[in-house]
């Protein structure tokens, strides 16, 4: 785009504005467009306390340190963000040289923990703005909650030589595939939460534009369409997995990182949406989807050995309300890798789930997610864990973690990627290994006091991540070699590890940042089954589930 960026935006939502249906009473508040947005003070805040480290830190984490602050991006005077990476030897950045939001997270948490809050309150009142922008692709425009991928500062020319700074936001029209970002906005909402709980300045979240900012986003997920199920239905290329990759549907790495993600983003909200006349129909709603998805990915997208072992013996071809395979799955998907791998005591959320079609790749950003929103289980959060440990050489290796697993090869590869030249088997997304999910690993290991497991991980990146220039993923079934189109200095590989070290010397902090099992939703029970008598309610299963 390009053009000069709106000024900031305060708005007001009417008392009887219903977020879910028309959304036309809205006026704006100018202020100057390049007032730092941080020179506000922590209204209603807690005073922010610096955490030092307990003990000296090492060689590692000091150049860690620099290159995370060399990274910082600032607008007006004001730091606003991370780029994605910053090699100085990268002739042609692409992208980039741009912030992410999605990328921004982990640079933004390193930050919060050591007690820096002005750069993650820019960041989240400057993408607020954007999310305001007319979105076109082709003459078609999206949902106006959308939050942009990412977005550069330019330099524009002005009269008498002189220049001013713009935002120039991408939301998926430059993105390769021009694939729009349905996961932005729902990195956007965790932060915001782990800002205030990090920081105490719950004021921000309150504000009338953030609220309004986290309706928007809401609207988008929740709208109603011709969908049967709860799960968030998302194209390939979407989030993390940028690529084709055969997750178009109700994936995993969105309904987990979207159910920590998706549901994730839907427990904030539901802790941050200021209740009123205006917002209780969307505070029903969240508990209805939340009710909803947690019993559906629980009782769908759940393996074990006993739950392979039952698909493996599926009838076919039901038809009734009654059906065991509701969804009609052959038991001939089953992959052979499959069965000899999952072990006795471990189990894990498959990576997505239609009619017809499982697939059963385990994808590390969602299961970690699940652990940490509670999407799973106790049990289910344990043997997650379980199966991460007893697959330690698949999932971990010499370099941690790898994304999904196992890679798709041969014809897989050529029919579902279309023979994507960067996602060759175990490369990049395609059974790639990522320092960046350290930090997600860490904060489940912490949840499920697993320590043990999180400081051996970190361990093994910490001796490699220095020397190797801080890569973006590794290549190969172990995560031996750099990967072969890797960005080096990448910025979330850098925060992720300070992050996770920071975490663990600090778990009472880092138990502000994941959540309980939160039994209150087994009470919403969203089906109407037991008003048209047709079949009992499986609410009650649900239950009996959790409480195991």
């Amino acid at each position: 785009m390009g053009s000069v960026l709106k000024p900031l935006v305060v708005e007001r939502i009417d008392k009887d504005e219903n977020v879910l249906g028309d959304e036309e009473s809205r006026i704006g508040v100018l202020v100057d467009n390049c007032e730092s947005v941080n020179r506000e003070n922590l209204d209603g805040g807690q005073e922010v306390e610096i955490i030092s480290p307990k003990r000296e830190e090492s060689e590692v984490e000091k150049e860690a340190w620099k290159l995370l602050n060399d990274a910082v991006v600032t607008y007006c005077g004001s730091p606003v963000g991370t780029v994605a990476a910053n090699d100085p030897g990268d002739k042609m950045p692409l992208n980039y040289d741009q912030v992410f939001i999605r990328d921004f997270v982990p640079s933004a948490l390193a930050f919060l923990l050591r007690g820096e809050g002005e750069i993650v309150k820019n960041f989240l009142l400057h993408t607020l703005q954007l999310q305001s922008w007319e979105k076109t692709v082709d003459c078609y425009s999206p949902g106006q909650g959308l939050m942009p991928a990412s977005f550069k500062v330019r330099a524009v020319p002005l009269d008498d030589n002189k220049f001013e700074e713009v935002l120039d936001p991408d939301f998926g029209e430059s993105a390769i595939g021009r694939v729009a970002p349905v996961d932005s906005g729902l990195w956007w909402i965790i932060l915001l939460r782990a800002y205030g709980k990090l920081t105490g300045d719950y004021a921000l979240q309150e504000r009338v534009d953030v609220q309004t900012g986290i309706k928007l986003i809401l609207k988008l997920c929740l709208t109603d369409g011709f969908d049967m199920f709860p799960s968030l239905l998302v194209t390939d290329g979407s989030c993390m997995i940028d690529r084709r990759m055969g997750i178009h549907g109700h994936p995993l790495e969105i309904q987990c990182s979207c159910e920590a993600l998706f549901y994730s983003a839907l427990r904030c909200s539901r802790e941050m949406i200021v209740v009123n006349d205006g917002s209780k129909n969307l505070v029903k709603a969240i508990n209805n989807r939340l009710s909803a998805l947690s019993f559906h990915i629980r009782e769908y997208y759940w393996v074990d050995m006993n739950k392979i072992n039952e698909i493996y013996r599926y009838k076919t071809e039901e038809y009734s309300t009654e059906a065991t395979n509701k969804f009609n799955i052959y038991p001939e998907q089953i992959p052979s890798w499959l069965m000899d791998w999952i072990p006795e005591e471990g189990g894990y959320m498959i990576g997505n789930l239609q009619p017809a079609h499982m697939d059963f790749r385990f994808f590390t950003l969602g299961n970690l997610w699940s652990v940490v929103s509670s999407l799973g289980t106790p049990k289910h959060n344990e043997a997650i864990l379980n199966l991460i440990e007893a697959k330690w050489d698949d999932l971990v290796g010499n370099m941690p973690l790898k994304i999904c697993y196992p890679a798709l090869e041969r014809e897989d590869w050529r029919i579902i990627t279309g023979s994507d030249p960067k996602n060759t088997p175990w490369s990049y997304h395609n059974g790639g290994s990522w320092p960046t999910l350290l930090w997600q690993f860490t904060l489940a290991c912490i949840k499920m006091d697993r320590v043990e497991l999180a400081q051996k991980a970190i361990a093994l990146a910490e001796k490699r991540l220095q020397v190797d220039h801080w890569p973006e993923y590794y290549d190969t079934r172990t995560g031996k070699f750099i990967g072969k189109q890797s960005r080096l200095y990448q910025t979330w590989t850098v925060a992720g590890f300070l992050t996770s070290k920071i975490l663990l010397e600090n778990t009472q902090r880092a138990s502000l940042l994941f959540w309980d099992e939160d039994y209150e939703l087994l009470e919403f029970c969203v089906c109407g089954l037991k008003k048209s008598g047709r079949k009992r309610c499986s609410r009650g299963a649900a239950k009996s589930q959790i409480l195991v």
